[in-house]
């Protein structure tokens, strides 16, 4: 919030020191007590040379049809002549005059020029008339829009000829822009942070006073109002005035709102406005003369309902949810959000209605989030008001338009709903602070801090009992009155102490080493790490699950249609980066993931969370070039699967077997292979289902999803090495005719459980399918390799050996020895 100590000086008997220094040094200091400032910034920066003058004569320019020549009293003895082509100049007027040698902002990129005496078409002009916009005011602020012209002060604004422009308007004020955490809604009001900053120095808060006088038409006879639902509104207040002046607010008003970043509108919105940001309970004001009727009713939203909010969008209504301020046959605002454009207070209203009121925070929060609509009054509502002010403020504004607007203040308050704020009472010892704060305080000391706070306590021996004011909603808690304590003390001030007791070597746990060793792994074997969104579409999330029974986890609140559902698989969000990849002419990519899918447990539980690991690969591995002989060569089945064979064998799990099936619906029939370690099931590993690329145009794609949790479970502890034989090998070589269903691994599988103890590895060398075989029969042919660790092989124990194998594939497979 941005806060303007000149301002805030008027609550705290102008206890806070304006020079630059001071206010850094204040600065500081509400970082260190209270919430981070953002920045302390004036409006002017660094600008100077800018006065009041007052337009004396007008006259064409003998030699420009849009440009004017003018004699401006600056406070000199003399006018100074200056030549200008705003549209809106005219004699009598009271103008912002920056003077040769003036240094104003550069528009266009911020930095500070200085103003020279020029020739315009021939007539020198010897300085500028000024908008807003030309001396740093944004867009957002600004009252009248840059191509409206020139800033044309009231003829009620207490100026004159000569005055400094920049302390006239405000320009010079020094303003806090406070980033607030959402617990501190007591400071999103100028007298939250009066007594903020009055506990920090020990100053007493004078809050505002006002005097509200009410003419004999009474309020009751003009509207009335009708809640349907309890649920949506803990206090509800109308104040009706009559016979408003729909005009410019003076120069007081509109220099609060635009220090405090808000723009000027008219007198009834700024009132608004300006309660809003004096006590942080937002206000909204209806032309009386535009309700159908004379009752306005607080519902929900209906079905189909729609509402053209002031910012000139259609808002389509959530039926039951968004809280409609309406009259008898269409809504008026939305509550606690945003006016509607149909009651909108205009240059003809005469009648006017202000309504006070705390709506339900979590479906305001609801409401804005759903529509995109975040305003001020919004972010108060969210964080909770002050339930002692919500008919004061209502009070107060009427005053206030009766003052600025001219009105006549209806008799009598419109109370629909006022719920009794429960009181918070805590209770808090002496020795309970000093033992969490590690101090020696005395009671009275704090006590003195609770006085500083403006809190209301009583004293029992060393406990104090507090009543927590209702501008103070974050207080619940002893802990937090302690906190209270604390940073009011000084965070700098409490005692340091080392830490004691037995340390432990900081390490990371086995699973974190699996996981981290798993990245290496991966990145080893050529793929690339990829960080994919945790929250997806429920299609994708589901599109790989191992059970689509299993439930899925849906957000309340999603941030958007693509975002709505928790993943239960990996390889979803690999391929959309696969697709990315190739949509940017990258076709060959080799990615992979490691991070968490959910699955969901019974309702009103967390989901469980299992840690994945997943790849995917596609394009060519070995491109062709005028030096190798070979041609390009696309990644395959094979390929994949050496990739997870790899990472298993590196991680240190065997036992490793690879199931062909058709089971997994999004992967492609023939080319998938379920993987088990044991007999457990660990993941998959194939081509990705046609079907499921198509609409990208992809390449095959292949790729794997493992569960860690099951691959580490089989990780073996400690790697054993065996020594390296200096003892020759012997190899024998078999052909063996078997059946075509007879698999690679089936007889690989055969031959180590039959062997004996020195054969160390089985290779197959070739397979052969074709003529001079029998129908239905293939040709495999392996090399068997022998090696004793101990001494040299003799002959005769490799052919027993040999022999008993051939048997026993004989035996199983009916194989025929060639």
């Amino acid at each position: 919030m941005k806060t303007s100590l000149t301002w805030l000086n008027e609550y705290l008997d102008n206890a806070i020191d304006l020079h630059p220094k001071a206010v850094s040094d204040l600065a500081e200091k509400v970082e260190r007590t209270s919430v981070e400032v953002d920045s302390n910034t004036t409006i002017a920066s660094g600008q100077n040379g800018l006065v009041v003058a007052k337009i004396l004569s007008v006259i064409p320019h003998p030699d420009s049809d849009h440009m004017v020549i003018t004699q401006v009293d600056a406070g000199e003895p003399e006018p100074i002549q200056i030549v200008t082509g705003a549209p809106n100049v005219a004699e009598g007027q009271m103008v912002i005059l920056a003077k040769v040698g003036a240094h104003i902002i550069n528009r266009e990129n911020g930095e500070l020029i200085e103003l020279n005496a020029v020739k315009l078409r021939g007539e020198l002009s010897y300085g500028m008339l000024v908008a807003l916009q030309e001396i740093g005011f944004s867009d957002k602020i600004a009252p009248k829009a840059f191509e409206a012209g020139i800033y044309v002060f009231n003829e009620t604004d207490d100026v004159k000829p000569g005055d400094d422009a920049l302390v006239a308007l405000g320009m010079n004020e020094p303003v806090l822009d406070t980033d607030l955490t959402p617990n501190r809604a007591d400071m999103l009001s100028m007298i939250g942070t009066a007594y903020e900053f009055g506990a920090m120095l020990n100053k007493p808060v004078t809050l505002p006073s006002f005097e509200l006088v009410e003419y004999e038409k009474t309020a009751d006879s003009q509207v009335a109002v009708q809640i349907d639902d309890q649920e949506l509104v803990s206090k509800y207040a109308l104040r009706v005035v009559n016979n408003v002046t729909i005009k410019d607010s003076p120069l007081w008003l509109q220099k609060r709102l635009w220090n405090a970043g808000m723009r000027p509108i008219n007198n009834i919105v700024d009132i608004t406005n300006y309660m809003m940001l004096t006590y942080g309970q937002p206000l909204h004001a209806f032309d009386l003369d535009k309700l159908n009727g004379s009752d306005i009713y607080v519902r929900r939203a209906k079905d189909g309902e729609k509402l053209i909010t002031l910012d000139g969008e259609e808002r389509s209504l959530r039926s039951g949810e968004d809280i409609v301020i309406a009259d008898e046959s269409e809504g008026l605002m939305l509550a606690g959000v945003m006016g509607g454009l149909g009651s909108e207070i205009d240059n003809n209203t005469k009648n006017i209605v202000i309504e006070s009121a705390i709506f339900n925070p979590s479906l305001v929060r609801a409401t804005a989030r759903r529509h995109n609509l975040h305003s001020e009054a919004s972010s108060r509502f969210e964080r909770g008001l002050n339930w002692d002010e919500t008919l004061n403020v209502l009070d107060h504004a009427a005053s206030l338009v009766d003052e600025l607007a001219d009105g006549q203040v209806a008799r009598g308050q419109i109370v629909a709903a006022d719920d009794v704020r429960k009181d918070i009472r805590l209770s808090l010892s002496t020795q309970r602070v000093n033992d969490i704060l590690g101090t020696s305080l005395e009671t009275d000391e704090i006590a003195n801090i609770f006085d500083e706070l403006n809190f209301v306590y009583e004293k029992d021996g060393e406990k104090i009992v507090v009543d927590v004011p209702a501008r103070r909603a974050d207080i619940s808690i002893e802990a937090d009155l302690i906190e209270e304590v604390a940073r009011l003390y000084g965070y700098d001030n409490l005692p340091v102490t080392l830490p004691y007791g037995p340390t432990t070597p900081g390490k990371l746990s086995r699973q974190q080493r699996q996981i981290r060793a798993s990245r290496h792994i991966m990145e080893s074997l050529g793929l690339n790490q990829a960080i994919s969104y945790v929250l997806t579409t429920s299609e994708k999330s589901q599109l790989f699950a191992e059970d689509k029974a299993d439930g899925v986890v849906t957000l309340n609140y999603p941030m958007s249609s693509d975002r709505t559902t928790a993943r239960q698989n990996l390889l979803a969000g690999l391929l959309d980066d696969v697709s990315y990849n190739v949509s940017h002419f990258v076709p060959n990519v080799a990615l992979y993931e490691q991070g968490r899918v959910f699955i969901a447990n019974e309702p009103n539980e967390q989901p469980k969370e299992i840690e994945h690991i997943a790849g995917v690969v596609t394009g060519n591995l070995q491109k062709s070039s005028w030096q190798k002989s070979k041609q390009e060569k696309a990644v395959d089945f094979y390929d994949i699967k050496g990739i997870v064979e790899s990472y298993l064998d590196q991680i240190g799990v065997d036992n490793v077997r690879y199931v062909a099936t058709e089971r997994h619906e999004n992967m492609h029939p023939g080319q998938t292979a379920d993987i088990y370690i044991g007999e457990q099931y660990a993941g998959f590993v194939g081509q990705i289902h046609p079907k499921v690329k198509k609409k990208q145009k992809l390449a095959p794609v292949f790729g794997f999803e493992l569960n860690l949790f099951t691959v580490f479970d089989h990780v073996i502890d400690g790697i054993h090495f065996n020594p390296i034989s200096r003892f020759p090998q012997i190899s024998r070589d078999a052909a063996l005719l078997v059946d075509q269903a007879i698999t690679n691994s089936e007889i690989s599988a055969t031959i180590l459980e039959t062997a004996g103890k020195h054969l160390v590895d089985v290779t197959l060398f070739d397979v052969y399918t074709g003529e001079n075989l029998p129908e239905g029969k293939k040709s495999l042919a392996y090399t068997l390799t022998y090696q004793d660790s101990d001494g040299t092989l003799i002959e005769t124990d490799v052919n027993s050996d040999f022999e008993y194998i051939m048997s026993e594939l004989q035996s199983k497979f009916n194989v025929e020895i060639r």
